[in-house]
């Protein structure tokens, strides 16, 4: 089965929720592949120009877009597993 959004055919779960949501997960919350420091820091300065655009359009009345900017929001708040597991002492138990 084959699922579109907007014509556009979803190819899993996370394309589809980006192209229903018009939220690109990996803007917000960061890649799950390795990014050095300068692409980290170019994407999280264009996730804090969108997450503003979002928060002018929701004040001025945009309820779709207020929700997205709290699910943009949200994401960046959140840690990829694979980031968080690179930080894990293998064997201790501990975070390194």
């Amino acid at each position: 089965m084959r699922t579109f959004v907007a014509g556009q055919e979803a190819h899993g779960d996370i394309e589809f929720a980006e192209l229903a949501l018009g939220i690109d997960a990996d803007l917000f919350r960061g890649p799950l592949e390795f990014e050095t420091d300068d692409e980290r820091a170019a994407r999280e300065d264009a996730a804090r120009d969108v997450l503003a655009d979002l928060r002018a359009e929701a004040e001025a009345g945009d309820e779709i877009a207020g929700w997205d900017a709290l699910y943009a929001d949200a994401l960046t708040r959140t840690v990829p597993f694979l980031r968080a597991a690179r930080g894990y002492r293998q064997g201790t138990g501990e975070a390194a």
